[in-house]
């Protein structure tokens, strides 16, 4: 989870299906653990960043869930040319355009390109 003093300092709503006690970090960050599905994590999230941005974090199954919920509204996709064999397709039967996504930024790099995509904007942010 990043150490003794993760990166984050704020609070961090981990999906889980084992229950635990919240853990308290140096730097302001505590992991809650949330068993109650996908909808209270995000309510607890946004209720502790009291009108802040969002930042959802996961697996291929969970971004897909909450990009099907209609809850995600920017995306910053980290692709590095790493082959893996087989593994979970994050687009697959989704249509982002169709959802209202565009790309509004590519950034190529030496180990990774950076996409980021949002949803009703069609122009650089």
């Amino acid at each position: 989870m990043g150490g003794d003093n993760p990166p984050y300092h704020m609070p961090v709503f981990v999906l889980t299906h084992h229950a635990r006690s919240p853990l308290a970090m140096e730097g302001g960050t505590t992991f809650h653990f949330v068993t109650d599905g996908l909808e209270s994590a995000l309510k607890k999230a946004k209720q502790a960043a009291q009108g802040k941005d969002v930042r959802i974090g996961g697996g291929v199954s969970v971004i897909r869930d909450y990009l099907i919920a209609g809850q995600i509204d920017e995306m910053h996709l980290a692709v590095s040319p790493v082959l893996l064999g087989q593994g979970e397709n994050l687009f697959a039967g989704i249509d982002l355009s169709k959802l209202g996504f565009t790309v509004v930024r590519t950034v190529p790099g030496e180990n990774a390109s950076h996409v980021f995509i949002k949803k009703g904007n069609s122009t650089s942010s």
